[in-house]
């Protein structure tokens, strides 16, 4: 996984967010020439999402705001991982004895 790859995950899913919550509107907005030609469940059913689009978009916007949160966080713990492993190595590599490997005439 490359280094930018959580980073860029986190503004597309920020942006899927808006993406989404627009479109569940637009959705409500396509019906509207069939509002008055609903009848029964159907128009139950529909009444109940066009009441509740805004609480329908809220949950949605709120659920992908916690993705991108937790992107973000794997993103931070993975650089931060990054970081620690690369420290260890640096300082293990020092004090390493690889004269001890060589194989050869004496």
């Amino acid at each position: 996984m490359g280094q930018e790859t959580l980073n860029q995950l986190t503004k597309k899913t920020s942006t899927g967010t808006q993406d989404l919550g627009g479109l569940v509107k637009q959705l409500v907005a396509a019906a509207q020439p069939l509002e008055g030609k609903m009848n029964g469940a159907g128009k139950q059913a529909f009444d109940a999402f066009k009441s509740n689009v805004d609480n329908i978009t809220a949950a949605l916007n709120a659920g992908m705001g916690r993705i991108a949160e937790g992107q973000s966080g794997m993103d931070t713990a993975f650089h931060t991982g990054d970081t620690e492993m690369a420290d260890t190595a640096r300082k293990n590599d020092g004090g390493a004895d690889f004269d001890g490997a060589k194989f050869g005439k004496r």
